[in-house]
């Protein structure tokens, strides 16, 4: 029995003189999102096909630069949404 008892001893002698390794440093990649500021080239305005009506100008004129200018507008519109949803 006491010769195990011994045996148990060295072994776990031998255990704790093993050398301490220290870590060794690594470097770690980590991706954070960071706010940049929205730089997108604000749409010019159009020249609106209705501006150059005058009083005297006939209905069908009239109706036709409406119509212009609303199509005019859509696009505009258009180009906003985009300009708004890039900074997004």
């Amino acid at each position: 029995m006491r010769w195990i008892m011994v045996g148990v001893l060295v072994a776990l002698a031998g255990c704790g003189a093993q050398p301490v390794v220290e870590p060794e440093p690594r470097v770690v990649r980590v991706e954070v999102p960071v706010q940049v500021p929205c730089r997108v080239k604000e749409p010019t305005v159009p020249v609106w096909a209705a501006d150059g009506l005058r009083r005297e100008d006939g209905l069908e004129v009239k109706v036709r630069a409406l119509l212009a200018e609303r199509r005019q507008a859509k696009g505009y519109i258009k180009e906003l949404e985009a300009a708004a949803i890039s900074c997004q």
